[in-house]
């Protein structure tokens, strides 16, 4: 029997703990459940591995990168500064809590189905990367609040799931709106923006004229390129950085900052300033070989997930990635990205200025990434619901959130509030807080007190859905009653809405919806 229990300490010590190995595993499971060829399972359970290791190599280099930058803003203002960055804070948070946040992931996507099957929530959530992040972060805060391995997989996965049906139907009305039609929902945790946003735009654009009368200049189009959206706002935000530590520190303490352990520093202004340029877009090189191995990963695993929920939950809504929305207003996608960093900066103001000194909040830098993405769906959600002041004031609205709720968050994440980067999107904010402060406590208590949040969310999302979906409001009826003749409503003619103003492609990088999986 000795040989028995060596097996069995072999693949629970270096197997099943093991993320990468575990990632693949799982993936060769929803293969085969699909019933593909021996050779497609067994590249998709390699590919999935591969694109897990890359996860943890692009971390290393977002450490590297970011660690200077933290020594700068501390050393000029006095506060701990960070810049949200999804895949940077699940990259570094892989390395200590991959095999949790992977069963998690797992228990997770179980019980979504399970909801959506047996609830009015018909939602199935197929933004891979998004199930992740919110994985990790759930992963993170409950073992930074002590909760053993088992309630962080368990209690978890429950919140998961439930996050996983209800937040797409928060927002339903106003995708309803934007899409005209019931055959597919928002699938991203910047809900909370969204939804801000859509009401924002009925209450100051009922008069307002849509965006997409507007011509907006061409050459603005380069920043939906993630990973160049990603480098730029890092140079930006080095260089802007790098000169204010040296008017604070001086040259001597300035030009050491990029010169770890002992290194040589920078020869003069010149070199100094060119250091930071460096610094910023190796920056944007390891969030881009984060995001490919976040891909290379889904690429394999969200199909096998999708064909299983298919079989699981006939005639479900599809809830995919926030560039979905983009085509419908495509305008919007701009405005909204510019206001949202404009609301941005204005919140890290706010920051400085008061809510860092008065209740020791970190200061929330804006990075060009979370603000394009959540900040242009925003602006297509008010423009739905109140034309170009919609989309101006919700997205600013958006922006406003995705820097005071990540600063919060900060407060629950324990020693990865040290890392100089945090998770950027609404929804990571508010849940992650909430669930993280229940969680301090400890013992059935905590368990119990996490559990009411998730089914008060759970209760709030179905009443959403039969009181406010099911009857068919329509968030913009009252300024389609005010709009002038030549303008009709946004939600009557989808078809003419999308064929009259030339589409945009989601930006490059930006996960996609899969392909249906092959039948048999």
């Amino acid at each position: 029997m000795h040989w028995l229990v060596s097996i069995a300490e072999f693949l629970v010590n270096e197997v099943l703990s093991q993320p990468a190995y575990l990632v693949g595993l799982i993936t060769a499971t929803g293969l085969i459940a699909l019933r593909r060829s021996a050779g497609q399972i067994i590249g998709g359970a390699i590919k999935a591995t591969l694109g897990f290791l890359l996860i943890g190599a692009g971390a290393d280099l977002v450490v590297a990168a970011l660690a200077p930058l933290g020594e700068m803003i501390q050393g000029a203002t006095g506060a701990h500064g960070v810049i949200p960055t999804n895949e940077a804070i699940v990259g570094i948070a892989q390395a200590q809590f991959g095999a949790r946040v992977a069963w998690l992931m797992i228990v997770g996507f179980g019980v979504s189905l399970l909801l959506a099957r047996f609830t009015p929530l018909r939602y199935v959530f197929l933004t891979g990367h998004h199930m992740l992040f919110m994985a990790t972060l759930l992963t993170v805060v409950l073992a930074t609040a002590g909760q053993s391995s088992a309630v962080v997989v368990l209690v978890g996965g429950v919140l998961l799931g439930i996050l996983l049906v209800s937040m797409p139907a928060f927002a339903h009305p106003w995708t309803k709106r934007i899409t005209g039609d019931n055959t597919l929902a928002i699938g991203h945790f910047g809900t909370a923006g969204y939804v801000a946003a859509g009401a924002t735009g009925q209450l100051v654009g009922k008069r307002s004229r849509s965006t997409e009368d507007m011509k907006l200049p061409e050459g603005l189009r380069f920043l939906r390129d993630s990973m160049v959206a990603t480098a730029l706002s890092m140079v930006l935000i080095y260089v802007i950085m790098a000169m204010l530590f040296l008017a604070k520190a001086g040259r001597a303490t300035a030009f050491k900052a990029f010169a770890p352990d002992g290194g040589a520093a920078a020869t003069g202004f010149g070199n100094y300033l060119m250091q930071s340029v460096m610094q910023g877009l190796q920056f944007g090189i390891a969030v881009a070989i984060i995001l490919f191995g976040v891909r290379t990963i889904l690429g394999e695993l969200v199909p096998a997930f999708q064909g299983i929920a298919k079989k699981v939950v006939p005639g479900a809504v599809p809830s995919l990635d926030a560039p979905i929305v983009f085509p419908y207003a495509q305008n919007a996608v701009l405005i909204g990205f510019l206001c949202s960093f404009l609301g941005g900066l204005v919140s890290l103001g706010l920051l400085s200025a008061l809510f860092h000194p008065w209740f020791g909040l970190a200061l929330v830098l804006p990075g060009l990434v979370p603000h394009f993405f959540t900040g242009g769906a925003a602006g297509v959600y008010g423009n739905a619901t109140g034309g170009r002041r919609g989309a101006a004031l919700g997205a600013f609205v958006n922006g406003v959130l995705i820097t005071f709720l990540p600063a919060l968050l900060l407060k629950v994440l324990g020693a990865f509030g040290e890392e100089n980067t945090t998770f950027g999107d609404a929804d990571f904010g508010w849940f992650g807080a909430l669930i993280g402060n229940a969680a301090k406590p400890g013992g059935a208590g905590a368990v119990v007190l996490m559990l009411a949040i998730g089914a008060v969310v759970l209760g709030g999302a179905v009443l959403v859905q039969k009181r406010v979906v099911e009857t068919g409001w329509d968030p913009g009826a009252r300024r389609d009653a005010v709009l002038p003749r030549t303008e009709a409503p946004v939600a009557a003619t989808t078809a003419t809405a999308t064929t009259a103003h030339a589409k945009i492609a989601p930006p490059a990088g930006a996960p996609v919806p899969p392909p249906p999986p092959e039948d048999g």
